[in-house]
């Protein structure tokens, strides 16, 4: 019975991890037993150089989810492959995911054509200075962020007095 399983990997290496791990498992003959290997990944949006620029960030870096059926061929076949470390568990026992946890890895793997998440890697509390519109070379805090919208609340002093204005991520940049 095949079952989804957790795989320790090095970092920034997932893909070509599974790559390897794909071509073990065809040359062993193997893939009846493991079929399924992900590397979940999600679309990301963000602004360098004043441009938007739309990349892919991986949601569980260090980690490929591999469905199998756990026998002693699968076991070494996977233990052995370079760059693969351990399987995630208790005591050095591979545990297989449970069915929600299944659900909520596959459901996020298959939702990468969707529309991208805005990356903003402002907080509450940043100093900031405004670059565009019509508070541009301001200086602020930000009070809030806005996500979902791509907007952010930010204090500005005014005449004197701290202002919050609404302004969208791109607007500024940390100072």
């Amino acid at each position: 019975m095949k079952q989804w399983y957790v795989l320790r990997v090095q970092t920034n290496r997932e893909e070509t991890v599974r790559e390897g791990l794909l071509t073990r498992v065809r040359a062993a003959g193997q893939d009846d037993h493991i079929n399924g290997i992900l590397v979940p990944t999600e679309k990301v949006s963000e602004i360098k150089g004043g441009k938007r620029v739309i990349s892919e960030r991986k949601i569980y870096p260090g980690y490929l989810f591999v469905e199998m059926e756990l026998n002693e061929e699968t076991l070494a076949l996977v233990k052995n492959c370079p760059g693969i470390g351990d399987f995630l568990g208790t005591s050095g026992i591979a545990v297989p995911l449970s069915e929600r946890e299944v659900e909520k890895v596959t459901a996020e793997a298959e939702s990468k054509e969707d529309t991208p998440t805005l990356k903003i890697d402002l907080e509450p509390g940043d100093n900031i200075k405004i670059v565009e519109g019509a508070f541009k070379n301001f200086d602020g805090t930000v009070d809030e962020v806005l996500g979902d919208k791509g907007l952010l609340r930010v204090v500005v002093t005014i005449f004197g007095r701290p202002t919050p204005v609404e302004l969208e991520y791109w607007q500024v940049e940390k100072a």
